[in-house]
């Protein structure tokens, strides 16, 4: 196991609660079908989860614990669903039955994870033969952002530094493909997809919640309990996300790797 890097504080959520098929799985949706038995590894707080729930016939959604995964039960039950089962479980090491899914979905999971490839081969062992494995994570080594604000380099190397230290690998994006070749997928489609994130209403958000996360969230604990930050440091980032946020001309990509890959 890895250490889940961002952690659950109330301005990761706020960022994970945005999340939809449209933003975060639209590459996933021709593969939705009204019988399906869907599996989402990972569901957080469970807002990717329940659409899914919408469009097909079951949704077994897993977390890391049972308080993380209350999130999703909360979600599900505001949305008035009862097609959805929850399981707490190591991505590394499954419970289901070999081949009980039509689809085996993980977003922004592998990332965290402590050996990627072997997720994958659980993925693949849980999907029927011929069913979607499906996967995608950001790639924090191509974030690109303007204007050039010394203080976000800084952001990005503290992050990807306490990431790795945590056993995950923040540039999964671009190792999807590679990860899931290892993992023994013959068939596999890998694209890309992207957050763009320019108009003020945008920036004062994804700027304000980094702006939060860096000094309340884990990522801010871990960061001054290891040395990497000071408190100081962290007011400093927080106060250049900030200054990008009231940018007029504020820009920023967030890219992101996407696999299908068929069992």
């Amino acid at each position: 196991m890895a250490t889940y890097t961002h952690g659950h504080h109330e301005s990761v959520l706020r960022s994970h609660s945005n999340r939809t098929i449209a933003n975060s799985a639209e590459y996933l949706r021709p593969f939705l079908h009204p019988d399906a038995a869907l599996l989402d590894v990972g569901a957080g707080p469970g807002t990717i989860t329940a659409e899914f729930a919408e469009h097909v016939a079951r949704v077994t959604a897993t977390e890391i614990g049972d308080a993380e995964l209350e999130l999703s039960r909360r979600e599900a039950a505001a949305r008035g669903l009862t097609n959805l089962d929850f399981s707490v479980e190591d991505a590394h090491a499954l419970s289901f039955a070999d081949d009980s899914f039509d689809i085996v979905h993980a977003h922004q999971v592998l990332q965290h994870v402590a050996d990627p490839v072997a997720a994958l081969r659980e993925m693949r062992r849980v999907a029927k033969p011929g069913g979607v494995v499906a996967a995608r994570d950001a790639d924090y080594a191509g974030f690109l952002w303007f204007p050039l604000i010394p203080e976000l380099d800084e952001w990005l190397q503290l992050y990807r530094d306490a990431a790795r230290a945590n056993g995950g690998e923040p540039d999964a994006g671009r190792r999807l493909l590679s990860w899931a070749k290892a993992a023994g997928f013959q068939d596999v489609t890998a694209t890309a997809s992207t957050w763009c994130y320019a108009t003020p209403e945008e920036r004062a958000w994804w700027g304000g919640m980094w702006a939060d996360r860096i000094v309340e969230s884990a990522l801010a604990r871990q960061a001054v309990d290891t040395g990497l930050a000071t408190r100081s440091d962290l007011a400093r980032l927080s106060a250049g996300w900030r200054e990008w946020a009231d940018a007029e001309d504020g820009w920023f990509l967030v890219p992101h790797g996407e696999i299908i890959a068929r069992a």
